[in-house]
């Protein structure tokens, strides 16, 4: 019984396979393109002001809501592509004394990115680093003390639109050069315009309402396949901003890919044995297709982008002769689509 007890304990441990380079050889994996989209959306924050109930009668103001509001826009969308381990793309190349294919650099998850060759690796988009805000000033801080000791909120939008016309036109007779104190030069002259620009518009505020702006930058991932129409990319909400896909409370947009090359299968070239083995040992490389993605908001569309990806395209296999002894050759593929993006020869002396 103990015996079978240690036999049945002694299970087979499985674990994930796992690409790599040995001193033997290599095993890689080709990569798939992932589309990366950027999408920058606008959050707008309307505060209605404390005198928004006479906007109309004092100041000719129509529309001027009482009520607060926020409301949500898409301001960008920008795309770029990386790659990532295809693992229906496995192959292996064995070191011999015959190849010079020796110098093998993967990424970190098992995708050939050079041979014999320094790998270029893309760039991570840069942070998002929203632009400061402007301190606002306090509207309350330029009411006169008239406007102040007013005895009703009427009296005190009557009084206060009063100033704003006044300030309106200090600033008209400045302008014309008709004001009783006229400034000595040019610089003083813009000094005294812009201190009351900031004044109209801070007691105009009272009335009007403001509205604060706030940029938020959103980065979606998507792996596109063939015959891809019309996928729900993400959802907008105006109240809510920006949603899942599956969420209703959001209007879709939506992303359409189309193969705009429509490459032909790899054909098999005909040769003898030694041909063939030849192949075997060589390297396998992408040939990538070129796509056109669409992003539509269901009414036009938004945005289009051109870009290669190697879900539509196929595997190629690079002859072992180009990397045997007799000369060495530098090969270094595109980290997003596995594509050949240089391969040249090392002459011998």
């Amino acid at each position: 019984m103990l015996l079978l007890c240690a036999g049945a304990q002694a299970q087979t441990e499985i674990s994930d396979y796992r690409p790599g380079v040995t001193p033997e050889g290599a095993v890689y994996f080709l990569p798939k393109t992932v589309l990366r989209f950027v999408v920058q959306v606008e959050k707008t924050t309307y505060t209605p002001g404390d005198f928004c109930k006479y906007a109309g009668r004092y100041l000719r103001l129509d529309n001027v809501s009482d009520e607060p509001a926020t409301r949500y826009r898409v301001t960008s969308i920008k795309m770029d592509t990386y790659g990532e381990a295809d693992k229906t793309k496995a192959f292996a190349v064995k070191f011999n004394a015959k190849s010079a294919a020796s110098n093998v650099a993967l990424a970190d998850d098992g995708t050939l990115l050079a041979v014999n060759a320094e790998p270029r690796r893309l760039q991570a988009p840069a942070a998002f680093r929203p632009a400061p805000k402007p301190k606002r000033p306090n509207p309350r801080s330029f009411l006169s003390e008239e406007v102040l000791a007013a005895g009703s909120v009427a009296k005190m939008a009557e009084l206060t639109a009063q100033e704003i016309y006044d300030i309106r036109d200090s600033k008209n007779y400045l302008n014309r050069g008709e004001a009783d104190y006229m400034p000595k030069d040019g610089e003083q002259l813009r000094i005294m315009l812009a201190n009351l620009d900031r004044q109209d518009k801070a007691l105009t505020s009272l009335f009007a309402g403001t509205e604060t702006k706030d940029t938020a930058e959103y980065v979606l991932t998507l792996c596109p396949q063939r015959g891809m129409q019309r996928q729900v990319l993400f959802r907008l909400s105006q109240k809510l901003g920006l949603v899942d896909s599956d969420d209703l409370s959001g209007a879709p947009y939506y992303i359409t890919v189309t193969d705009a090359q429509n490459l032909p299968e790899a054909a098999p070239q005909a040769g003898d044995g030694k041909k063939k083995k030849d192949k075997q040992e060589g390297i396998y490389v992408n040939v990538p297709g070129k796509i056109t993605v669409t992003v539509s908001d269901g009414a036009s569309v938004t945005d289009t982008f051109d870009a290669s990806a190697a879900q539509y395209g196929y595997a190629e296999l690079l002859s072992g002769e180009l990397f045997n002894k007799r000369y060495t050759t530098h090969l270094t593929l595109n980290p997003a689509t596995g594509g050949i993006e240089k391969l040249e020869a090392e002459q011998p002396k």
